[in-house]
């Protein structure tokens, strides 16, 4: 895989993984767009397989691995998402996956990650977490993959943009959440190769803006705290590569408050009838708090990345709106 792959490219790796994925649906939101002021549709990776976008880039890049490095096991590091998409993928090709997470992550997606067949290690910080997982790379010998920063993980989001484009031919904005940035690295690199006139538009909660801050400081940088709701989008620091893709591909990243984050929940609940966790529903709160520059004509994608949230979680956030 090149570091900057052609369309083709693409669309292979979608094709190599397309029948262990879900071609996930993309609704219209009528309501929902009146509020924001656009002809509104949401691309619901919350109705993915493990409950968000990631198993697509896992399995890309499992199938890439050697069958050395398969022998030997994989590892990563994840607040969640990443680690129960690892540990599904790992177990349908029959490789073993370790995944850490740091102490204080959901149990409820820790308990997934087991219940998919991996070894799950909870491990202080965040910080910690990322050397933890090498540390177990360097001493058992195995296989580190990562959540974000890696050109098969990006080419496997990216089927989320060509599905994007395929469903909606006159689409002409598609805001995505950004973590580390490997799903905005893929949908905005599908979707402006295949519609270059497609504006792309990144969302990072304001607690844990480190892509904002890389674009702003012209290079990649790390945060030195985050803090947030959105588990799924506060790794402390933006992928180098996933980085250069949004530089490319990118129109601009916005930033939301977690109460904005928190009053999107609700109408994805109340009206479009989903279970979207914090992360999957910044795109959302970025529209409707006016964050992103459109017109009512506009056919606008919110793309809702994950659904991982727990009924105890959900009554918290939900009692938690000021």
């Amino acid at each position: 895989m090149t570091r900057f792959p052609a369309l083709a490219d693409l669309t292979a790796v979608r094709a190599r993984i397309g029948d262990r994925v879900h071609e996930t649906p993309l609704l219209s939101a009528t309501k929902i767009g009146e509020r924001v002021g656009a002809r509104l549709h949401l691309k619901c990776e919350n109705l993915q397989k493990t409950g968000s976008f990631k198993p697509r880039g896992v399995l890309n890049k499992i199938s890439q691995l050697s069958d050395d490095e398969r022998a030997a096991g994989v590892v990563t590091i994840s607040a969640g998402n990443h680690a129960q998409a690892l540990a599904w993928a790992a177990t349908h090709l029959g490789v073993t996956a370790t995944v850490v997470m740091p102490a204080a992550a959901s149990r409820t997606k820790a308990d997934a990650s087991r219940a998919y067949g991996a070894e799950v290690v909870l491990h202080g910080t965040v910080f910690e977490a990322f050397e933890k997982a090498r540390e177990l790379e360097r001493d058992r010998g195995l296989t580190f993959i990562h959540p974000f920063d890696d050109p098969h993980i990006i080419a496997g989001a990216a089927g989320v943009g060509l599905e994007i484009v395929e469903q909606l031919d006159d689409v002409a904005t598609i805001v995505v959440p950004i973590g580390g940035g490997g799903l905005i690295a893929g949908v905005a690199a599908a979707a402006k190769l295949s519609k270059p006139d497609v504006r792309v538009f990144g969302v990072e909660p304001e607690g844990a803006a480190a892509m904002r801050a890389s674009v702003d400081a012209g290079r990649p940088v790390q945060l030195d705290v985050v803090n947030t709701i959105a588990d799924g989008l506060a790794p402390p620091m933006a992928g180098e590569l996933n980085y250069e893709y949004v530089e490319r591909y990118v129109d601009d990243v916005v930033l939301v408050s977690d109460d904005e984050i928190r009053a999107a929940m609700e109408p994805l609940y109340t009206r479009a009838r989903l279970v979207v966790e914090p992360s999957g529903a910044a795109a959302l709160a970025a529209l409707l708090a006016g964050r992103i520059p459109i017109t009512p004509s506009d056919q606008v994608v919110a793309v809702l990345s994950g659904g991982n949230v727990d009924a105890s979680r959900l009554a918290s956030l939900w009692n938690d709106r000021t």
